[in-house]
């Protein structure tokens, strides 16, 4: 399996994902135009000479290269909140205090607010049912860090992840729901479509701007904020573990929690480095590597080239270093995979950190990795 930047001829199974992933995932709408256009942004972004953060869009799919299947997607949005407002509710604690009573009462509200103004946006993350093993999960949802890594000018130094919150089989939300009854009279699916395809003037013309008291709503929507859908968990964990925390914004339609993290903080680009490429023959004798001095990094390692247009990235378990060097020794045909060859750079995270499991020799080879998987 390989990641590389969405191209045209992605478009039917960008849709079929866009129906799979089903409502409130609102950065892949089922709209054949919409997306079309999506694909056409990011091709336009991957090709751009960047040295700030604008209006990019980098998609990515993930490509079974035996069948030239997609597995699923993953992409990056430069820098939200300029074309159009990414709005959030912010929970506050209020405090209701009279002295001369001596009654106190702290209530909790929600204040419609346009905070990530300029932040960069992890998104449209899909790894299909029938591909959910592996390190195919893992690969996508690390493959962003790994580009910013490579190249930080192009992205904020903040990144944001908006995680999709509860709703039900059919689509409903909880939360939604109570919205819907006092203040817009629409369904989910039609207000996150319209979200999705960049309308937000009906926010400002119907959604409330003063502060809701959550005390007033249905327990029903009061029970969803900050929570996530039952498929969305284990992104939230990874995320976690990669450093990102919520502060308190959740989503307007279904009260999911948004997370944040400062980009030269997220574990993936503190674990990751920069090797030099040397290539071998997949027949070449186990001697051979022992008369180099040779190490087997007995451990998944994610690795890309450094490209933007030509990017690829895979995870490969055959990979040796030469000890004391900055020399990462890859099977010739995988490396061509990736349009790596002898004297290439690469960047390199390894998918397994240190345990009590841990092979030896990846402590010396990557002595600074903390895991918490």
């Amino acid at each position: 399996m390989i990641v590389r930047p969405i191209a045209h001829r992605d478009l039917d199974t960008l849709q079929q994902i866009a129906i799979e992933s089903g409502p409130g995932f609102t950065s892949l709408m089922p709209d054949r135009d919409a997306l079309t256009r999506k694909i056409e942004h990011s091709i336009s972004s991957f090709g751009r000479n960047v040295s700030h953060p604008t209006d990019e869009h980098y998609l990515f799919v993930l490509e079974d290269e035996s069948s030239g299947e997609i597995m699923g997607t993953t992409g990056i949005e430069a820098a939200v909140g300029h074309s159009r407002p990414l709005y959030h509710f912010r929970r506050n604690a209020v405090t209701h205090h009279s002295r001369d009573l001596g009654l106190r009462r702290n209530v909790e509200t929600l204040t419609r607010c346009n905070h990530y103004v300029g932040c960069t946006e992890i998104c449209s993350l899909y790894l299909r049912p029938q591909f959910r093993q592996g390190y195919a999960g893992k690969l996508l949802s690390r493959v962003r860090f790994l580009f910013m890594a490579l190249h930080p000018e192009r992205f904020s130094d903040t990144v944001i992840a908006e995680m999709r919150g509860v709703s039900d089989a059919s689509g409903q939300s909880p939360f939604w729901d109570w919205v819907k009854a006092h203040f817009v009279d629409m369904d989910f699916a039609s207000a996150t479509s319209l979200a999705g395809a960049g309308y937000t003037d009906f926010i400002d013309e119907l959604m409330p701007s003063h502060p809701l008291y959550s005390c007033l709503m249905s327990p029903e929507a009061r029970a969803v904020i900050s929570q996530v859908h039952e498929h969305t968990r284990p992104a939230l964990r990874m995320l976690e573990g990669e450093g990102f925390r919520h502060k308190g914004l959740v989503d307007l339609f279904d009260a999911g929690p948004t997370l944040e993290c400062p980009l030269a903080s997220i574990r993936s680009i503190c674990d990751s480095r920069i090797w030099t490429v040397e290539t071998y023959a997949e027949n070449a004798p186990v001697a051979e590597f022992r008369s180099r001095r040779q190490t087997w990094i007995d451990t998944p390692l994610l690795i890309t080239n450094t490209e933007t247009t030509g990017f690829r990235a895979t995870v490969m378990t055959a990979a040796h270093t030469r000890r004391n060097t900055e020399t990462l020794i890859l099977p010739r045909t995988h490396a061509t995979g990736l349009g790596l060859d002898n004297g290439s750079i690469c960047r390199a995270l390894p998918l397994v950190g240190q345990s009590q499991n841990a092979p030896a020799g990846i402590e010396q080879i990557y002595p600074e990795v903390q895991y918490a998987h």
